[in-house]
């Protein structure tokens, strides 16, 4: 039985750890470029808190979530990525003390909801709906991925913690949802998956005799399931084609194909 109160703490542990890297800045901080183009500091934290909201709408009124995103999707993926573009560039014109406001709310606003959703209720969502654990891990994912960014913009180096088992397992979770939406079909065989861990502990997913693998630091597998990194820049190995294929295309968040970070960009 997975543990959701033990993952809405670590869900507020990882929010509570980019918090520090923000709060103290100045508006010419919260300006600051990151890594995504077009987005600033104030662009990542207005996009968490946007999304928080959108997953406490889902939880709170899924029909109501449906109709939007109904709405949001008509005609192609792309007008989706535009809304979600809008809004961060909208929110990011707010005086940064409203935007944290915002983003502290909403984050504890779903905090306490997650954990009154009843167990085998399932969250409609961007991708597959969730159930509240697999809710609480992807927003995990994503605060953790932009607080990456976040980082890399102000120059703070990251010590990764125990936390990114999370982020690993969503990123094995979501294999074949990285084939299909790109069209592909997912490979029928299970691969093994054995990450490093930040303590020196290895974490593992699927079954030991599997021909198709991928083993190497944990950290690097989340960085580029979150496509924070490129493929070439990490110590990650594949054994197998389908194996080797999967880390070209390893996606852990919901919504279109992401274009990944350039050859060198990790420092």
């Amino acid at each position: 039985m997975v543990d959701v109160r033990a993952l809405v703490a670590d869900l507020r542990d990882e929010s509570a750890e980019i918090d520090g890297l923000v709060s103290g800045l100045s508006a010419d901080g919260w300006a600051t470029p990151t890594p995504a183009p077009g987005w600033s500091v104030a662009h990542q934290v207005v996009h968490l808190a946007w999304t928080d909201q959108r997953a406490l709408l889902a939880v709170k009124d899924p029909g109501a979530f449906q109709a939007e995103l109904a709405e949001a999707a008509k005609g192609s993926r792309e007008r989706l990525e535009r809304l979600v573009d809008a809004a961060a560039d909208e929110g990011a014109q707010q005086h940064h003390t409203k935007l944290l406001a915002d983003w502290r709310q909403g984050r504890d606003d779903l905090a306490e909801a997650l954990l009154q959703v009843p167990d085998g209720t399932k969250v409609p969502w961007y991708g597959p709906p969730m159930s509240a654990a697999s809710m609480a891990t992807a927003r995990l994912m994503e605060t953790w991925a932009h607080g990456y960014d976040i980082a890399d913009a102000l120059g703070k180096t990251r010590v990764p913690t125990e936390r990114i088992r999370h982020v690993a397992h969503i990123g094995v979770r979501t294999r074949d949802f990285a084939y299909l939406v790109r069209q592909l079909t997912p490979p029928a065989e299970q691969f093994r998956v054995e990450l490093t861990g930040p303590g020196g502990e290895v974490w593992t997913w699927g079954p030991d005799d599997a021909t198709q693998r991928v083993t190497g630091p944990a950290l690097d597998f989340c960085l580029l399931a979150t496509q924070r990194v490129n493929r070439a820049d990490t110590a990650l190995h594949a054994t197998g084609e389908d194996a080797d294929r999967w880390l070209d295309i390893a996606q852990a968040f919901a919504g279109p194909p992401g274009e990944g970070r350039e050859k060198g960009s990790r420092e």
